[in-house]
């Protein structure tokens, strides 16, 4: 992706767009070219619905339960009894879902990262929401987060809705289906104005 032209087109289709890329953290994601997809959603499943620092302390604990392992292993954790995952404080249901994971990693259902690299956006999502506990929120992180993928739009995120009514002075939050709609100004970057979206939270208290 051509990061200056991205932000050309998203900053010309509003003065307060405009406004809030000159004053945030500039969008600057690249693909990663090593991304491991099993230690990827893996991690995603332990900070589901957790703050980060809690969601840190219990992830470490369960990277604690392989000391020698620089990449997560799917097989070893099939092996790993459900009562150690327990004791590290991963639910019962993100215990079943890292189990679902590696087990779908292993049959082939979960990509690899090169088979990732040659497939579209809803491929992905469609194969990756097969996993329990992944959900297309889930996917769409990591296709922005790690793939890069240029116009991925999480309609459903709360931070996005948030600072879009924020960004144009709206007093409730877009629902899932406006937020489609607006977002058909800014393909093919729309990752790119989801990203300045969360950064009108971070600088609300500053701009007030």
């Amino acid at each position: 992706m051509n990061h200056d032209q991205a932000h050309r087109h998203i900053a010309s289709s509003d003065r307060r767009l405009a406004d809030l890329i000159a004053r945030s953290r500039r969008y600057e994601i690249t693909p990663s070219l090593s991304i491991r997809p099993f230690d990827a959603l893996a991690e995603s499943i332990a900070y589901q619905q957790l703050n980060g620092k809690a969601a840190a302390t219990i992830w470490g604990r369960v990277r604690a339960l392989y000391p020698r392992k620089k990449h997560l292993d799917p097989k070893l954790r099939l092996k790993t009894p459900d009562g150690k995952f327990r004791a590290a404080g991963l639910s019962r249901s993100k215990t079943a879902a890292l189990k679902d994971l590696a087990a779908k990693t292993l049959d082939g259902t979960v990509p690899t990262g090169r088979q990732l690299a040659r497939m579209s956006d809803e491929e992905i999502i469609a194969r990756l929401t097969t996993v329990r506990g992944i959900g297309r929120w889930t996917v769409e992180m990591l296709l922005l987060f790690d793939l890069g993928r240029p116009d991925v739009w999480p309609v459903h995120d709360y931070g996005v809705r948030k600072g879009f009514a924020r960004t144009f002075g709206k007093r409730k939050l877009p629902t899932p289906k406006q937020l489609l709609k607006h977002g058909e100004k800014w393909r093919p970057y729309r990752s790119v104005a989801a990203w300045y979206f969360w950064r009108a939270l971070e600088t609300e208290n500053r701009f007030d």
